[in-house]
Parts: C-alpha cells; structure tokens; sequence
C-alpha cells in the first residue's frame, strides 16, 4: 500500500499532483530545485540551465476558464488570456488555499532515483537529493511522481545548417530569449513556426530592420480572437466533438481549412504547410498575418546553407548582412534522474499506459505527470492525471497486467502515427476531450449527459454546448465540488467580467422608436411592392390568386 510519495517539480503539474495525494490521505513531499513554485511560468532574466525558460512578454494562448484547474476558478477581473506574471499569481493563490507549501521542499534537486533492492516486493524508490547547502540527502518512498516538464532541454539542431560555424553574427535557441531589447535595427533570421517561433518573429519585428520567418513545412495559423470577438477556445465543445467524430475527416479538414484561408488565404502568406489542418496543432497568432502583409515578416522555405553572414534558402534565395539566428525547433525530453530500465520506448516516444505510468515495472508506483501534448491547455489535464495516479496509488484503481499496459501502449502509438504528425521533438499528441473523457470515465467522474438530460437540462445545455471547462469533472463521483454547477454556469460571467472596463448606456427601446422601425419597414415594402407592379404587373394578381377560394 502506498503511503509516501515523492513529487519531482512544483510547476502547474507538480502542484495539481501534491493536491491530487493530499485529497486521498497520502503523505506528499515535493522536491522543487529552484526557490520558487511555478516551474515554466516563473519569469527569470536569465535562463538557468535544465529548467523551462519563458520570454518578458509572454501571454498563454488558451483562454483562462479552459487552462484553469478545475475546482478553483481563476478571479473574474483577470483577462481572459493571461500574461505569465497573473499565471504565477494564480498558482500562488491555489498553493495557498490548498495549503501546498508546506509539503515543498524548494532549492532541493533530485539527483538520483533507483529502485530499493526489495522493489520487486515493496515497490518503493530510493531519491537522492541535493539540498542548498551543497549537502546530499536519501529518502525512502513507496512512489514516484515525475513532474519535471518537457521544455527543460534546447533542440540545438546545428548540424541541420552547414556553414553555421562560419556564421559571422549571433544565433541562440529561442529558450535564451527574452526579448527584442538586442534587435534593434538588426537583420534577424528566426528558424521555426511554432508559437515561440511565430511571438518571436513577431515581437522582433517592431525594432527589427528586417525579419525572415523560416519554416521547413509551414502550419496553419489560427487566432485567439475569434467570431465575434470571443475566445476561441470557447469553440471546444462536446457537441463540435461529436461532430469530429461523425463526419468524415476530409471533410472536416476541408471545411477547417476554408473557414481559416477566409480570414487570410495561407498559400498566398507563404504559410500553407505540407500536412492537413487537424493532422496537427495549429499556430496560434493574432499578430502574425498581418506583420506578413505589412512586410515586418518575410515568409521563407528551410534554410540550405549559411555563408558568413549570408543564409542562403532552399528556394535558391538568400539574405544578406544577417545579424542574428533564433533556432525556434523545439526541446528534447529526458528523466536524467530516473534509471534507464525504468522506462519503455514505444516509437519515439517514452511509452506510458494512459500516457501516464511506466508499464514495465513489478509494481505501479511511478508516474509522469504533465508529459502529455493536445489541443488542449496542460494545466487540466496535468489535473486529471494526477487525480487517476492518486486513485491507483490509493489502491482504488487497479491497472491491467503489464503485457496488457505494454499491448495498449502499442496501440496508442500506432493511432498517434496514423492520426497526427509526430516526430522525435513532438512524438506524442492525443485529443483534449477525448483524453479527459477517457481518464475521468476510469476515475468514476466522466459527466453522464443522459442523466443531466432528464435531470438537470439546463446544466445539460451548457454542458454538452458549452465548452469544455474542467468544471465538468467535478459534478459527480470522487471529488465532487459543490461549486462545479455554479463555477459552470458562470464560466461567461467571467469571460466578459475584465472586458467591463467602459460603462456604456444601455439604449431602452422607447414606443417611439418602435413605431419609427416598424414605419422604415412599412415604407421599404411599400416601395418593393410599388416597383414589383410597375415593372412585372402580372406577378402580385397572379400570386394573389392563389389564396382565392376555389369555386367548383
């Protein structure tokens, strides 16, 4: 039986994990390496080496009620897309309620995790951390949670680029930037279209003499700001994923792609990729196609070859006189700490049974929290992770043998391959509803839409038509929040509450103004009639003949 657990990283999955154990009695202890809580959203000047690092102006890209946990609801008055400083207040604000702090050791690094000599009996770990005053500690735990994120260490493909030992300018990976205060008035190259990619090529342009954007394949690039100005994200709903489910993917793809080449067509930017838009997560930038249309950004294929300060493009073309390369291509994943057999390989991936416990082990006493990439915010379901892990650590919830963990893992692989585009730096990708449905429904918390019909159809209404906040998975079973219903009722409140900073008069329709509409509609039908009769004078006789009585 599990008792102790040890949780590696006090950032967004660390913190869910340490609530997750305290909700079913175990006895958590957090070891975070740095002296503060927050792991990627905690801003530092300087990047530290094997830690995630973040830009000055950084603002998440999911809207706040979809990236929120789900029984603690960010404040109304913050925006409805943070920037990172308001995310770290808001994990401070949780840590506080939940009273987390107490169970986080901070400027303590995990050095060495090994398996006891009884593991194959016990099931416990042996952890060996560095505390900050240079010492080494052991410590005995009956599990394991793995927190440490997947933006710790730099892809720095060099070899990619022949000639970028004679570059004569500066190049850094897009994990050392911090902003454009170094730019100005310089040539920039930035290589890569991902998000960082796309805010970096963005924000540079304002000082920049000129931006190059380089991308190998392209993407599909969406907006936050969507029909009507609202989030986006407020788009994914249960019934949209029905729909996915239902109509054939061509077809999805066709309608998703013409929907996004109406706002801006995507060959005509230089920005069409090579795959289908639901083959992978899109682009998400506000900015970016009009910083192309106005020429702050210049769209171009890979890069062929590098000449001093000349980068010379695939396509033949070349820019001149370069000053700086961003390399925006991404981050390798490692568990340096965890012993090599520890892990399985499915693909290019570490595999993991419901992308969360290692299944080759005598017992299931380690996890990986937050390792996990969707179209989703990772806040969520870091959440339903650790809820899952703190039921099967409880003994709760009992997981299959290992040949059928290892025959699922398998599987999962074979659908991401066949399904999205994956690759060493992004081999995992899974659907967010479809994913939270699947842990929730193995904890006992999946909403059961047929019960809210006949039981509750105004919660059903927002339920299956709303978007899919994390609210939902505190409704009913272990866990249950009392203020789920309301925090899901007033999930717009809260969207439209930071926006209400301009009181506007609220026009009272007045008998008069009535009467002046319904006068314009009078007068337009009079004149349509007129000019009917005048230039088609059979069309109202015959039309009206129709509603005479027939005589027989």
């Amino acid at each position: 039986m599990v008792r102790t657990v040890a949780v590696i990283g006090a950032g967004p999955s660390g913190l869910t994990s340490l609530k997750a154990c305290l909700d079913e009695g175990l006895e958590p202890t957090c070891f975070e390496s740095s002296d503060d809580m927050g792991g990627l959203w905690k801003f530092k000047d300087v990047s530290e080496p094997n830690r995630a690092s973040i830009y000055r102006s950084l603002t998440i890209n999911i809207w706040k009620e979809m990236m929120c946990y789900s029984d603690f609801p960010i404040p109304a008055d913050y925006p409805n897309y943070m920037h990172h400083s308001k995310i770290l207040k808001y994990f401070r604000m949780y840590a506080d309620h939940f009273k987390l702090l107490q169970h986080i050791r901070f400027q303590t690094s995990v050095k060495k995790i090994t398996q006891r000599p009884d593991f194959s009996r016990t099931g416990q770990w042996e952890v060996v951390v560095g505390t900050k005053d240079g010492n080494e500690e052991s410590h005995i735990f009956d599990a394991i949670i793995c927190c440490s994120g997947h933006f710790n260490y730099p892809n720095l493909p060099l070899k990619d680029f022949p000639g970028i030992e004679s570059f004569e300018g500066n190049y850094f990976h897009s994990w050392d930037y911090k902003g454009p205060e170094d730019m100005y008035g310089k040539r920039v190259v930035v290589i890569g279209i991902g998000n960082s990619g796309g805010d970096i090529a963005v924000e540079t342009s304002r000082v920049a003499e000129e931006v190059f954007l380089s991308t190998r394949s392209g993407a599909w690039v969406i907006r936050q700001v969507s029909d009507n100005g609202l989030p986006v994200d407020m788009f994914n709903t249960r019934f949209v994923h029905v729909m996915l489910k239902l109509l054939p993917m061509s077809l999805l793809n066709w309608l998703g792609e013409k929907k996004l080449n109406s706002m801006y067509d995507h060959a005509m930017y230089g920005l069409k990729p090579k795959h289908r838009l639901l083959s992978q997560i899109p682009v998400i930038n506000d900015d970016l196609p009009f910083k192309i249309l106005s020429g702050g950004v210049i769209v171009k294929p890979n890069i062929k070859s590098i000449h001093g300060s000349t980068v010379v493009f695939e396509d033949g073309s070349s820019v001149e006189n370069v000053d700086t390369i961003v390399f925006a291509t991404g981050y390798n994943y490692d568990f340096p700490y965890l012993p090599k057999n520890a892990l399985y390989k499915s693909g290019h991936r570490v595999g993991l049974y419901k992308h969360v416990f290692a299944p080759n082990l005598d017992h299931p006493t380690l996890a990986i929290v937050g390792f996990i990439h969707s179209d989703g915010a990772i806040m969520p379901q870091a959440e339903m992770q650790a809820r899952y892990v703190a039921r099967v650590f409880k003994g709760h919830k009992k997981l299959p043998s290992n040949q059928a963990m290892i025959k699922a893992v398998e599987k999962d692989t074979r659908n991401i391959e066949k399904n999205y585009i994956t690759s060493k730096l992004t081999p995992i990708q899974v659907d967010f509803v479809e994913y939270m449905d699947n842990l929730a429904k193995d904890i006992g918390v999946r909403p059961s839409l047929l019960w809210l019909f006949f039981t509750d159809f105004p919660l059903f209404k927002r339920v299956f038509w709303g978007p899919v906040t994390a609210y939902q998975y505190r409704l009913f079973g272990p866990g249950k929040w009392d203020g789920a219903r309301q925090a899901i009722f007033t999930q717009f409140d809260r969207m439209y509450q930071p926006m209400k900073t301009r009181k506007l008069e609220v026009n009272k329709g007045s008998a008069k103004q009535l009467l002046f509409k319904l006068s314009l509609v009078a007068v337009a039908g009079g004149t349509a009639l007129y000019y009917i009769q005048a230039h088609h004078p059979n069309t109202i006789p015959a039309l009206l003949s129709k509603f005479r009585p027939q005589v027989v």
